[in-house]
This record gives structure tokens, C-alpha cells and sequence, in this order.
């Protein structure tokens, strides 16, 4: 019967706040975000959200409460636009119902012994709260993201502490309050929470100390104006705007973007990604509301490009760049410290359809009269990676003889088979596999024929957080690579750049 209650007290709740949250803001005509905030974060968020409402003219319309009880409001409200959760647990229980999309972190957040100053009462570990003369509370672990941490973090030791306990409330923000007002000696709470409330001071605990919660903000599914959340969640996270308020309120912010009204993002990929990630690049722009400037070329003009934009003042370096192959990202490790493997594709020898030369090998490419197009070795990756190969068989010299053209990309090539200019050439898989009709293709050697696409973020770009979300949501969106003919490799962890494995053959090469 108390089950039924409180999930009748919940509904109830939560239609009273979409009631209110989606009522017109006074006369003001601008958009307008509705936020679901854990209520120990009020005071900072409540004061970005002015700041931002000024800046920019968007309205935030804030609700408050435990991050628990928030979840619940949202699963029951299907509506609002952002979700403030204070622990990591929270959010990632938000993403298995399906309720949040993208996130950001905004503050680090540790569990403290909230006392009165000056400890009157000199508690200092969780065995003095037992004692006879103090009385403590706790935050409610159905509720409140503080309560069901410390009950996870105390194991066997919660249930004396939670019986022994004078009260427990749904947000820390209560519980700390009654310290104030003498209701209570003692209480665990954020050490956030303490640096909000005058009289008060914080005691360390030996099994909380060591533990770290990320307070995220998170868009919610039934947001319909992305980007206007999402600006507001990127202006929370801005170590110069949110970030100043958290500061303020005695918050330890984590580091989010620079802010910017909206944030030019700029990609370097290959040519052989084009096809899989165009209108993803657009979509993702849109859904942000920034803009996006990609760069496709061949891959060694891409870091030749970066190396002069290094050396010269005034231009802008991408701020991600997605390569052909591994081997052309150690070129620029130093602005690309790591990468994730998302998509693998094989070299072929592509030739006209029946396949009229009757070419079979590498070799085959040496036969007399035939006119052969591969990609430029200093341009491009396929190019580089061809001439390694031919190298390595022995057949550079004699194959080279053929080569009527060299390109910087595939594609080049591909458009002047369809042309008839040309009897063979070395491309990508995924190049002519969307117009197989018009070709034969003849595999090479896997040891050999073989290229992986890295995505790597600069680790020095000021839209850092902003390109690692690009990054998520391509790997969001598997079946866009496997539908153009890359095999997926995406689920795999970030990689050092500086151990990227180079096959043997590439890496007696030279440099790209």
C-alpha cells in the first residue's frame, strides 16, 4: 500500500511540474528550456541560468529535487529538454531508460561528514555517530544520489547507520539544513553542499574519502530543441561561465569548452570516409546548432597542411581529423595523442567489367600496354600504402611503368574507370563497392591490402569536449559505415598514437 502511495505521490508530482514547466514564460516570446536539476547543485545552476538567459534570451524554467526522484518525474513527464544528476550512477541509469542522449560533466563531487563549525560535538569517524549524545540524518538513497552512494560505498554498515539515524531526507540540501537549525549534530552530504551553507564544516570519513562522483548534465530524449539545450548545457560546463559560478558556490568544476554562442568545429578526414560520414557531420552540426568546416582530401595533404598551419600564425588547426589508415596519424601524434579504430576497409585492384586484361595479381598490373592509375605515395594514404606494397612484392619499378595517373584520392580514380581511361586501378573497397556493376575487384593479400580509420580528437583544440561528442555520435551511428561497405570497428578503447600497430611492410616505407 506505501509502494502504491508514493508512486501516486510521484505522478502527482511529477504532472504538477510539466504543468508548470511547459506554461508560457510571462509575456516573453524566445525560446525556452525546461531542466530537471538535483537540488544540491541549485544555487550555481540557478545563477548560470540567469547569466545565460541574459546573454543569449533563452528562458530556463528550473525544477529542483533528489536526482532520484528527478529520474522518476522525467520517466513519468515525458517532456523537458535537460537533466542535472549529481552522480555518474544516476546518468547512466537516465541512459538505460533511454531518457538522456548526450552528456557533459560539470563539477567533481566527494561525500563529506557535514558538522556545525567547530565540531562541537568532535565526530570524526562513522563509529562516533553511534554514540548516545549525537543525532545525525541522511540523505534518502530513493531519492537522493548522496543517501544511495554512501549506501553503496558502506556495504554491511548502512543498515545500523540508517536505523540508528534521527532522519532522512530527499535532498541534501534538507539534511543540511537541519545542522543549521540544530535539528541534528551530524549529516553526510557533498562536500559542495557544505561550502553552500554559512555554520557549517566538513569531516572526512576514511570509507567515503577516496570516492569521486562527475555532476552531469545530460539532454533528455524528449528534448525537441537540441540545440538550444545543448548550448546551455556547453555555456554550464565553460570553465569561464558555469564554471565561475561553480567556483563561487565552492564547487570543484571539471573542465568543460570554452564557451562560444556557436562554435565552429573544424574535421580533416580522407577521402575514403566521405561517403560514410557526410551527412552524419551535417546532422550532428544540426542537431548542436554549430557549425561544422570538413576538410576531405588524401591524407598527405591533410598533415602537410597541419604542419604548416603549425608553423605559421593566425589559422586555425582542425580540431579532429579522421585518416585513411593508423600510418598517417603518428605524423601528427603530437597534436593527436590517441585515437579509436572505428572502421576497416581492404585495398583491391578494381578493372572493367569481365575484366578484359585478366588480371589475378599484382603482378598482372606489369603487363605491357596496360594503363594503370593509383594514388599519389605523398598525397594520399592509398598512394602511400601502394607504393609500400609494390616495394615489398618487388614489383615497384616494373608496375610503375603502367601508372598513366596519380591522384590524391580514390575517387578520382574511380570516376575515370567509369570514363574508360584507365584498365585497372588500386583503390579502397568501399570505393567501388556501391557501384560494383560497373567493375570487377580483385582482392589482395590481407597482410598486405589492408587500411584502418583512426578518429582522433587535438588534444589542444578549445573544442575538445565538443569534437570527443562528434566522435560518440559516429560511433552511434554503425549501420551509416557498415551501408557505405567499411567493417565496423568502433566498440574499441582509445589507443596511444604512439602504439598504433603498423604493419611491417608500411613501416620500412619511410615516413608518409
Amino acid at each position: 500500500m506505501l509502494r502504491r502511495l508514493l508512486a501516486l505521490a510521484l505522478l502527482i508530482a511529477a504532472a504538477a511540474l510539466a504543468y508548470r514547466a511547459f506554461q508560457p514564460f510571462n509575456s516573453q516570446s524566445g525560446p525556452s528550456l525546461v531542466v530537471y536539476c538535483a537540488a544540491g547543485l541549485k544555487k550555481p545552476v540557478e545563477a548560470a541560468a540567469i547569466a545565460f538567459e541574459n546573454e543569449t534570451g533563452t528562458q530556463i524554467s528550473l525544477q529542483y529535487g533528489g536526482t532520484g526522484t528527478l529520474i522518476s518525474q522525467i520517466q513519468v513527464a515525458k517532456q523537458g529538454d535537460l537533466f542535472i544528476a549529481a552522480d555518474d550512477g544516476s546518468l547512466a541509469d537516465a541512459r538505460r531508460l533511454h531518457l538522456i542522449k548526450e552528456t557533459l560533466p560539470v563539477v567533481t563531487q566527494r561525500l563529506v561528514l557535514a558538522v556545525k563549525k567547530g565540531n562541537p560535538k568532535q565526530l570524526q569517524t562513522l563509529d562516533d555517530l553511534l554514540r548516545q549524545d549525537v543525532k545525525f540524518a541522511l540523505p534518502n538513497p530513493e531519492a537522493a544520489s548522496a543517501g544511495k552512494i554512501t549506501k553503496h560505498l558502506l556495504q554491511n554498515r548502512w543498515p545500523n547507520l540508517a536505523e540508528r539515524a534521527a532522519v532522512m531526507k530527499p535532498t541534501v540540501t534538507e539534511v543540511a539544513a537541519d545542522i543549521v537549525i540544530g535539528a541534528v549534530d551530524a549529516a553526510i552530504v557533498w562536500d559542495s553542499t557544505v561550502a553552500q551553507m554559512e555554520g557549517l564544516e566538513s569531516v572526512t570519513l576514511i570509507e567515503l574519502a577516496e570516492h569521486r562522483e562527475n555532476a552531469s548534465i545530460g539532454v533528455l530524449t524528449a528534448c525537441q530543441q537540441s540545440g538550444q539545450a545543448l548550448a546551455f548545457a556547453r555555456y554550464l560546463a565553460a570553465p569561464e561561465k558555469g564554471g565561475n559560478q561553480f567556483s563561487t558556490f565552492g564547487f570543484q568544476p571539471t573542465r568543460g569548452d570554452p564557451w562560444q554562442p556557436k562554435p565552429d568545429l573544424v574535421l580533416y578526414s580522407g577521402g575514403v570516409n566521405r561517403p560514410a560520414i557526410e551527412k552524419l557531420v551535417q546532422q550532428f552540426a544540426e542537431r548542436e546548432g554549430i557549425d561544422v568546416t570538413t576538410v576531405f582530401n588524401g591524407c598527405g595533404i591533410l598533415c602537410a597542411t597541419m604542419k604548416a598551419l603549425d608553423e605559421s600564425s593566425g589559422n586555425k588547426m582542425p580540431d579532429a581529423y579522421y585518416a585513411c589508415d593508423v600510418c598517417f596519424v603518428p605524423p601528427v601524434a603530437d597534436h593527436f595523442p590517441e585515437a579509436v579504430l572505428l572502421t576497416e576497409t581492404a585495398i583491391v585492384i578494381a578493372t572493367q567489367k569481365g575484366n578484359p586484361k585478366n588480371i589475378s595479381t599484382l603482378a598482372d598490373l606489369a603487363q605491357p600496354g596496360l594503363k594503370l592509375g593509383i594514388c599519389n605515395a605523398e598525397q594520399s594514404t592509398l598512394g602511400f600504402m601502394t607504393q609500400a606494397m609494390l616495394k615489398s612484392t618487388n614489383l615497384l619499378a616494373s608496375v610503375m611503368k603502367n601508372v598513366v595517373v596519380q591522384v590524391p584520392t580514390a575517387d578520382f580514380l574511380v570516376n575515370q574507370m567509369r570514363a574508360g581511361a584507365l584498365d585497372a586501378a588500386i583503390v579502397y573497397q568501399v570505393n567501388v563497392q556501391q557501384v560494383s556493376q560497373h567493375f570487377e575487384m580483385i582482392l589482395l593479400p590481407a597482410d598486405l591490402a589492408k587500411a584502418i580509420q583512426p578518429f582522433a580528437v587535438r588534444k589542444a583544440s578549445p573544442n575538445y569536449h565538443l569534437s570527443q561528442r562528434l566522435l560518440t555520435y559516429l560511433r552511434d551511428n554503425r549501420e551509416s559505415f557498415e551501408k557505405a561497405g567499411f567493417i565496423w570497428k568502433g566498440e574499441s578503447k582509445a589507443i596511444p598514437s604512439d602504439q598504433l600497430e603498423i604493419p611491417d611492410y608500411l613501416k620500412g616505407a619511410g615516413n608518409p
